[in-house]
């Protein structure tokens, strides 16, 4: 059933009480402040670089994979 459906069987405060509503957003939550703290991660890699860390050091430090590192630096323009 789509969101509509189901929020035409109930009211939509009575679809806001449910478990499954409650859970949903508590889960979306979560998910949102992971990706949050992951992009501040990522957005410190350049500042990281300029204090000539390397990308292991880096990778480290943030609790990110070198991979993941390493692909970032590889989007940060020369100097």
């Amino acid at each position: 059933m789509s969101r509509e459906e189901i929020a035409g069987m109930f009211g939509l405060s009575d679809l806001k009480q449910t478990r499954v509503y409650q859970e949903g957003l508590q889960e979306g939550r979560e998910e949102g402040l992971q990706e949050g703290a992951r992009q501040e991660k990522l957005r410190m890699i350049p500042l990281l670089l300029k204090l000539q860390l390397s990308a292991e050091e880096i990778a480290k430090e943030l609790g990110l994979d070198l991979e993941e590192v390493q692909q970032q630096m590889q989007k940060q323009p020369k100097s």
